[in-house]
């Protein structure tokens, strides 16, 4: 098949024979850049979904590096992983599953300083990360770099998960206008997550991200969808963008990247790094 190897052939062989995506799809997945915010629960079956379906370029951002305690969810690292950092050894994982991909790593934490840098080289935003700050900042820069996003989040048994086009549909904002205060939400490391539920909305992340690239079906914009995995209940809540959202609505006030700690109030040495889920 014309522009493909024999290799690609037949890793692709059930997209290519697949109604909506085909060979053009393909290589449109081969050509596009996805960048993934943290590289934990989330992020790693995203990652891994996105590296086998022939995403051309991913970029991961984390800070962290592999802990024990990780490994109950976090599906791309192994026992002999724990200290590296966590883009490293992502890295080698992905590479190893699919060698036509190219990984990117960000050992960094996502800030207001390089957030517009990092994300300028990308064509889609995947969020998996695990606090608040992070997820403010990741929907402000992508709204105003006017860059798709696809965020997720887990908790306990439950997760949710929604789709941002910038000025078309709601933003993070629109739905969640001010966080709660600090402490109102517990986090994972406090009411704990089960780790194949990381698994579930992880992978649903990479299907959006792919829907997006590929533009089939119905994005889930101005939807959030929220999963019950002790019930196995999933219940969409239409959502719709502000006139009067701050980043987003028809005068928006919100036009460069502020602090987020101190939004979020929060000091910077208390907020998690963007890996934890």
């Amino acid at each position: 098949m014309l522009g493909f190897t024999e290799d690609q052939i037949k890793r692709y062989a059930r997209h290519i024979v697949l109604q909506g995506i085909g060979g053009k799809g393909q290589h449109r997945l081969l050509d596009s850049r996805v960048l993934i915010v943290g590289v934990g629960g989330l992020g790693s079956p995203a990652a891994l979904y996105l590296a086998a379906a022939g995403v051309g370029t991913i970029g991961l951002v984390d800070g962290d590096r592999v802990d024990v305690s990780n490994l109950q969810r976090q599906v791309l690292f192994r026992s002999g992983d724990v200290g590296r950092m966590k883009v490293d050894a992502a890295a080698e994982s992905l590479r190893a599953l699919n060698p036509d991909v190219t990984i990117v790593p960000h050992g960094e934490r996502l800030t207001s300083a390089n957030a517009h840098p990092i994300v300028a080289g990308y064509d889609a935003i995947v969020d998996g990360s695990d606090n608040f700050p992070t997820r403010y900042l990741v929907n402000d820069v992508c709204v105003l770099a006017g860059k798709s996003l696809v965020w997720g989040a887990a908790n306990q048994f439950d997760g949710q998960l929604s789709v941002v086009k910038p000025r078309v549909s709601a933003c993070y904002r629109c739905v969640f206008p001010t966080p709660p205060p600090p402490g109102g939400v517990p986090d994972c490391i406090e009411a704990g997550v089960i780790g194949a539920l990381t698994g579930t909305i992880g992978s649903w992340l990479a299907l959006e991200a792919i829907k997006l690239i590929l533009g089939v079906g119905a994005a889930m914009t101005d939807r959030l969808t929220i999963f019950e995995g002790q019930t196995g209940e999933v219940a969409q809540v239409q959502i719709a963008r502000r006139s009067d959202c701050p980043v987003c609505g028809d005068a928006p006030t919100i036009t460069a990247l502020i602090d987020y700690e101190l939004f979020c109030g929060v000091n910077v040495s208390d907020a998690h790094t963007v890996s934890a889920r």
